[in-house]
């Protein structure tokens, strides 16, 4: 039996049905004009100048961290205070994008004079076409909305929802003009997950100090202190030439101890695993979780220049907050 909607339910999902239907309308503002400005912001030499006042100013503090996020340098100007001086680091091969819903806002009309004598491209986003904005302005982004979600059909919400759709689709269609990669943003990104997740490799967040080796005829007992000294849950079986024969993991000596009623006459060849799971040291510390991941273990051994280097352990990695 269904649970009948409460009121604040049914509220909330025509929010959401009506911001829905002010997104599929934004599909007609895809024309010849959008492929324009986006071939203008390609090709410009300068910034992306956002501006605008009230909600479309927040709108336009956002898309100004996106297009500089994914490649296209950028700086948000309110338009308020463009008046009273900010108006000044509008540099000569800037272009100027002015969000407005209604493209009549009283700032608005006072900024944009100013910034086409300074002869700089001048493109409005803009929910009116027949706005003074949008007749002031050499290129036109429409954001035309059915209606705001608001029951008053006041408060910006479809509309602003709209902006900043558009101004996604902006930022995502330069993006892929310049080829900008995961690498590209890795290099802009370096702080916080998402740039510990594109940036931060295998040999960043292992000790090198901590290297566990034990040869194939030494016994249990020094396999065991081994495993215990260096925290790492498992350790390395290098011959005498240091080749890489195997591992032995915590759990590899519990099940020897469970099944051999000799243990202490093993050496550590008996108990190890040969062809051990590897990561080289300057992959991604992110593909080094997800082989862990896969395989369904703890740690892995890493190799520099085809030669044991250490181990690097999965609370490494979670440590680091990359995953």
């Amino acid at each position: 039996m269904n649970t009948p909607l409460t009121d604040i339910q049914k509220t909330a999902l025509e929010v959401i049905e009506k911001e829905q239907h002010a997104l599929n309308a934004l599909r007609q503002s895809i024309n010849k004009s959008f492929v324009e400005v986006v071939e203008i912001l390609h090709a410009s030499k300068g910034r992306l100048v956002v501006t605008g006042i009230g909600k479309s100013a927040l709108i336009g503090q956002k898309m100004t961290a996106t297009f500089n996020s994914t490649g296209t340098p950028s700086i948000f100007m309110h338009a308020a205070d463009a008046l009273h001086g900010d108006l000044g680091m509008i540099q000569p091969e800037d272009t100027v994008l002015c969000l407005s819903k209604s493209g009549e806002t009283a700032e608005i009309k006072v900024l944009v004079p100013l910034i086409r004598s300074m002869g700089n491209v001048l493109i409005a986003m803009v929910g009116n076409e027949n706005s003074w904005l949008a007749r002031s302005a050499d290129h036109m982004l429409l954001t035309v909305v059915p209606g705001e979600a608001c029951p008053n059909n006041l408060a910006p919400t479809s509309s602003t929802t709209a902006q900043m759709v558009l101004g996604d689709a902006l930022a995502v269609c330069l993006l892929q003009l310049r080829g900008f990669t995961s690498a590209d943003f890795a290099r802009i990104h370096p702080g916080g997950n998402l740039g510990k997740k594109l940036y931060v490799r295998v040999s960043d967040i292992m000790d090198p100090d901590l290297r566990p080796v034990v040869r194939p005829e030494q016994g249990v007992k020094d396999t065991i202190l081994c495993i215990s000294k260096n925290r790492l849950g498992a350790t390395a079986v290098l011959d005498e030439k240091d080749n890489l024969c195997g591992i032995i993991t915590d759990g590899d000596v519990r099940r020897m101890l469970e099944k051999s009623s000799r243990p202490y006459e093993l050496c550590a060849a008996d108990i190890m695993t040969s062809s051990p799971k590897t990561i080289l040291h300057d992959q991604l510390a992110l593909q080094a979780y997800k082989l862990m991941q896969s395989y369904k273990i703890t740690q892995l051994v890493v190799l520099k220049k085809g030669h044991y280097a250490g181990m690097v352990h999965i609370h490494d990695i979670i440590r680091e907050g990359i995953v």
